[in-house]
């Protein structure tokens, strides 16, 4: 079970909330506090950002975010803010993928990293369109959060009690076009490759350090004792050797991996020209 299905069936199921995506963030700048009271605060948890949907009349569209600290499975709630209380989405750079982000909210602002592009990206494009969702059926009416003012045009004056949409400033636009599912598929499929390369990693580190301990017990038992300096010299060039091996194998699995995203971009610069031909 991944993390989001983990985080969907602990923390939004038993709310009877559906979970639309989650991805691990941390904080691009720390906040300003009393020293001691940090000093004695750990930091070593991880955070998520979540979006979910209510299933209640009228639908809910909430951001919450979820900690897991280490030396445990379970997840745990933090806080939580509907989409009326988020006023505005920065994506920082509006030419590339970065993995930078702010949200603004009523009474507090943070400013976040996510554990990549691919996953900024798809986060700031699902809030975008079920923002747009959501207004458009609490007013009745089309609606385009984050849509830009142009210089000397005309205000539309609201009323007093009128809500406040969110606005979404520096995103790239292919965020908000038309062509969102292919780039998700894209997003989905750096994310993939990403992960499968990282387990592979520490699959084969696990393996080599393994390999090198059985090494060294299997010698031992086997020989007579040699002197100490002669027996470590032996374990050393043991761990040495099922370390390169492992590292040629590494080499393999990269090469592999770099083929599998070569082609899982091709696939979807393809999809994407179909999607632009269709509209």
């Amino acid at each position: 079970m991944n993390i989001q299905s983990a985080i969907s069936r602990e923390i939004f199921v038993p709310k009877d909330e559906k979970l639309l995506v989650a991805i691990e963030v941390r904080r691009r700048m720390k906040r300003k506090g009393l020293s001691f009271l940090n000093a004695s605060r750990k930091r070593d948890y991880s955070t998520f950002l979540c979006l979910s949907v209510a299933n209640s009349r009228p639908a809910q569209v909430l951001v919450t975010k979820v900690k897991r600290y280490p030396g445990t499975r379970q997840f745990a709630k933090r806080s939580q803010w509907s989409v009326e209380q988020l006023r505005q989405v920065n994506g920082i750079n509006p030419d590339k993928d970065t993995p930078e982000f702010d949200l603004v909210f009523d009474r507090t602002s943070d400013q976040w990293v996510a554990g990549s592009a691919a996953e900024k990206c798809m986060f700031v494009q699902v809030l975008y369109h079920a923002c747009k969702n959501y207004w458009e059926a609490k007013l009745g009416k089309p609606s385009t959060p984050g849509e830009q003012k142009i210089p000397g045009a005309p205000e539309n004056k609201k009323s007093p009690g009128a809500p406040c949409q969110t606005n979404f400033v520096n995103c790239q636009q292919k965020l908000m076009g038309d062509a969102c599912s292919v780039n998700m598929v894209i997003y989905r499929c750096k994310i993939f490759l990403k992960r499968m390369k990282s387990s592979m990693t520490a699959n084969q580190g696990r393996e080599a350090a393994g390999a090198a301990v059985k090494a060294s017990r299997s010698r031992s038992r086997s020989s007579p004792s040699p002197p100490a300096g002669k027996k470590m010299g032996n374990v050393m060039r043991r761990a040495s050797q099922v370390l390169s091996e492992r590292g040629e194998r590494l080499m393999r699995t990269e090469e592999k991996t770099g083929h599998f995203f070569h082609g899982a971009k091709q696939f979807a610069e393809a999809a994407q020209k179909l999607a632009l031909k269709q509209i």
